[in-house]
């Protein structure tokens, strides 16, 4: 089987996984994959947009189900949980969409939110509209990559797969250096 056919073949399962597990990565290679021609662009953005809802709907019921035992087992977010109820109810209209945006407060965000007095259907209807948002704008950025790719005059596969290893490479390792720093005390 050639990759074109794993991927024809495959795609859509891999983007419903990815995405339901925060994989912007495999949004944006679904949206490579779209500019190519092996899956369908609007197809790639309502998968990705459904797995995206669906993901965040176990956080926010874990929260809304078992806040209150979390804030038994660890006393000391009882104090912080009056002043974030305060900020939620007043911000939530930009907070619930923007935390698909916020890498590493996403879970929690959404844990939090479920604990608060938002209600289910507010919190549904701005959920569905941020994934919506976020699948739209990373299959794009994945389209866009293999538009790019192609005006620089990679052309076959294999140079593609280089291109695009190496791009996600120098992004990792960027990543890390970045993160070190940071976590660095000196």
């Amino acid at each position: 089987m050639t990759l074109a056919g794993f991927i024809q073949q495959y795609g859509y399962l891999a983007l419903a996984l990815g995405a339901f597990l925060e994989g912007e990565a495999v949004v944006i290679a679904a949206g490579l994959a779209a500019y190519h021609g092996h899956l369908a662009m609007p197809l790639v953005i309502a998968i990705a947009a459904t797995a995206s809802f669906l993901g965040d709907q176990p956080y926010f019921y874990a929260g809304r189900l078992y806040g209150s035992s979390l804030l038994t087992r660890f006393p000391s977010l009882c104090t912080r949980k009056e002043r974030i109820d305060h900020l939620i109810a007043r911000h939530h209209v930009l907070l619930v969409p923007s935390l698909r945006f916020l890498y590493g407060l996403r879970i929690v965000g959404l844990v939090m939110i479920g604990m608060s007095s938002i209600g289910v259907v507010p919190f549904q209807l701005l959920n569905m509209l941020s994934a919506m948002v976020w699948a739209v704008a990373f299959t794009f950025i994945g389209y866009a990559t293999g538009h790019g790719i192609h005006l620089l005059g990679a052309s076959s596969d294999v140079t593609q797969i280089i291109v695009i290893t190496t791009v996600l490479l120098s992004c990792t390792i960027a990543y890390v250096i970045v993160q070190r720093r940071n976590n660095d005390p000196d």
